[in-house]
């Protein structure tokens, strides 16, 4: 598998390939997450539009075409796939989908406070202290992803 590489760009490591144990380890995560995400209630499509907002935000390519199969066969719906950079101005999604796009969001740009501060006041609203942790979880095991697939530079590739 290559990438694309830009004029005058370094050739990029695939480092999930180049250290696996690493990359094994961040996977056992990702799979662990899963399981309290699941154990604390929050359904598929919550998680994957926490997959995918992150996805947006960090500008991955890769998780997005991974996370969108995924929360499609999850149920959910194009259209709300296409209006998830703009939640906050739809009717689209429920309020616990709302407070867990809020605390993804507040996660991945963590030095924000005041960011934080309000989508903790959201989450407490209407997620337990288990889907609260989940959420968060979720949102930094896929910012971890992002980081290995941006700077791996994996590949999207059009499909037949």
């Amino acid at each position: 598998m290559t990438s694309p590489v830009p004029a005058g760009a370094a050739r990029p490591v695939f480092i999930d390939k180049q250290s696996p144990k690493a990359y094994h380890a961040l996977v056992q995560t990702s799979e662990a997450v899963r399981t309290v995400a699941a154990d604390a209630g929050l359904d598929r499509v919550l998680v994957e539009l926490v997959n995918l907002r992150v996805s947006q935000l960090n500008g991955c390519a890769y998780c997005l075409h991974v996370h969108t199969r995924a929360a499609l066969r999850a149920g959910d719906t194009p259209q709300r796939l296409g209006v998830l950079a703009a939640w906050r101005d739809t009717e689209l999604f429920t309020p616990a989908e709302r407070a867990a796009l809020a605390l993804a969001e507040a996660t991945t740009a963590a030095a924000d406070a005041a960011a934080r501060d309000a989508a903790y006041a959201m989450a407490r609203d209407v997620l337990t202290d288990d889907q609260t942790a989940a959420v968060i979880w979720v949102a930094v095991t896929i910012n971890a992803f992002n980081r290995v697939s941006i700077m791996s530079r994996h590949p999207v590739r059009a499909e037949p």
